[in-house]
């Protein structure tokens, strides 16, 4: 059986997603940790597509029977894993009818499942971890791809993180944005129609590809920083956790056509190491800085540089010219005159007669030393321009093809360079601006060559 092709995957995520409003991380997450043999938990309020979620996801493969419960604190056990046999009972077995039930589904959703008690709790322990339920005195195999939970909240009770631990991909759910509110009062509740869902086979094949995949220097240097923060943040990763999160890695790579992960298979990292929804934001931001590096800059230094020289511009022109005490009120008027109505061509040329001969004249070296060091102000900023580019081109090259990265992800990383570019070119401008005013300052050949103090343009 072959690997099922990244186009056709795409064409799979397109199915599940469409519709759908926000959602494409959320979709993307799903069925990669569904195809990785892992289990997914959807934390967001009421009304948030979490059940639409997972019965999109139930489409998403064939012969995976779907199973769905609402659990409280008051579901029984034959809620979940069937009602006891009579005829077992009489043969002093204690077994349960599952046909219909959680153990022989193929795609499961538990509505608010920390709300379930202990008894179900310790028995969906071993059904989600190790793919079997004890019926009986038998341990039987379930055919079980994935379990989709969902809550409202994390886990309140401390007794809870074991089957909290169990889903390694947690995924927050958050209403509509405000940019998107319109869309979501236009949408039209479509029909999801998947015409080619994956099968057992297919899944197997996903699996023993999967475990060729190395993992790559880069990505275990990257896991060791992230382990350290974790640890330094009180909130560590149990082993277990790390090595299906490797494997989730290594589905990823395997059906986008590489043979190897890398650190950008870390953007997961929000969702497989954050303890809850608080912590997915600085998480976030550690893999746009850390990895991806593609952080929006503003360029302070730049910032300070071009606006010192653009103030010391403005005091050289305004210098008035050499022995002349009234120079400075003779170059306002000048520069009223020049704005003056009526026979404005005449009284222009005049003021610009008396405006350039009342202003202070400066050695070619004072121009030169002015133009020498934005000159090198701005080679900086073209090298750090340069540098940001070459990191816009590689991380373009790099996310390109990849099946699972959200796009929205994606184009918040391209949005981040392109506003530093942004930034820099604009600055640029400017420096240019104010290089061409000290070029054409009025120079005077007989005055002292000396040269100026540099202008103070801070750290």
């Amino acid at each position: 059986m072959a690997l099922p092709t990244p186009s056709r995957l795409r064409v799979l995520l397109d199915a599940l997603n469409a519709g759908l409003l926000e959602r494409e991380a959320a979709v993307r997450l799903m069925l990669l940790t569904a195809l990785a043999g892992a289990h997914v938990l959807l934390l967001g309020p009421p009304g948030t597509a979490k059940s639409e979620l997972a019965r999109r996801l139930q489409r998403a493969f064939a012969d995976a029977p779907w199973f769905e419960r609402l659990l409280t604190r008051f579901s029984t056990p034959e809620e979940l894993f069937g009602p006891l046999s009579l005829k077992a009972l009489e043969e002093d077995r204690y077994e349960r009818l599952t046909a219909g039930f959680l153990p022989t589904a193929g795609v499961a959703f538990l509505d608010e499942v920390y709300k379930a008690n202990s008894a179900i709790l310790n028995a969906l322990l071993t059904l989600l971890h190790e793919r079997v339920f004890d019926n009986g005195s038998g341990r039987v195999p379930v055919p079980l791809v994935c379990v989709v939970g969902a809550s409202n909240e994390g886990p309140a009770d401390e007794a809870l993180q074991a089957f909290h631990d169990r889903f390694l991909v947690r995924v927050p759910v958050a209403p509509v944005g405000d940019e998107r509110f319109a869309d979501l009062l236009r949408l039209d509740a479509g029909c999801v129609s998947v015409t080619q869902p994956l099968t057992a086979a297919e899944r197997d094949t996903v699996a023993r590809a999967a475990a060729g995949v190395a993992l790559g220097d880069d990505l275990l240097a990257a896991c060791a920083a992230l382990r350290t923060r974790l640890a330094a943040d009180g909130q560590p990763l149990s082993d277990r956790r790390w090595r299906q999160w490797m494997d989730l890695l290594r589905t990823a790579a395997a059906t986008e056509g590489r043979s190897s992960t890398d650190a950008l298979d870390l953007w997961t990292a929000p969702y497989v190491a954050a303890a809850g929804p608080a912590q997915v934001p600085a998480l976030q931001a550690w893999v746009d800085a850390e990895i991806a590096q593609a952080v929006p800059q503003d360029a302070p230094w730049l910032t300070r540089a071009v606006e010192a020289f653009e103030m010391q511009l403005q005091v050289e022109q305004m210098a008035p010219a050499d022995g002349a005490d009234d120079s400075a009120g003779k170059l306002a008027l000048a520069r009223s005159i020049g704005g003056a109505e009526g026979d404005g061509g005449m009284l222009r040329i005049v003021s610009a007669t008396l405006e350039d001969q009342l202003r202070r004249r400066w050695s070619p070296v004072h121009v030169q030393a002015r133009l020498d060091q934005i000159d090198q102000i701005a080679a900086q900023a073209s090298t750090a321009r340069g540098d940001v580019a070459a990191q816009a081109q590689v991380l373009a090259t790099r996310i390109a093809g990849r099946l699972w990265l959200p796009p929205g992800l994606a184009a918040r990383w391209q949005a981040a360079h392109a506003h530093t570019l942004a930034v820099l070119d604009a600055l640029l401008a400017r420096l240019a601006v104010t290089r061409a005013g000290f070029a054409a300052q009025p120079q005077d050949d007989t005055l002292p060559a000396v040269t100026p103090a540099a202008v103070d343009v801070g750290p």
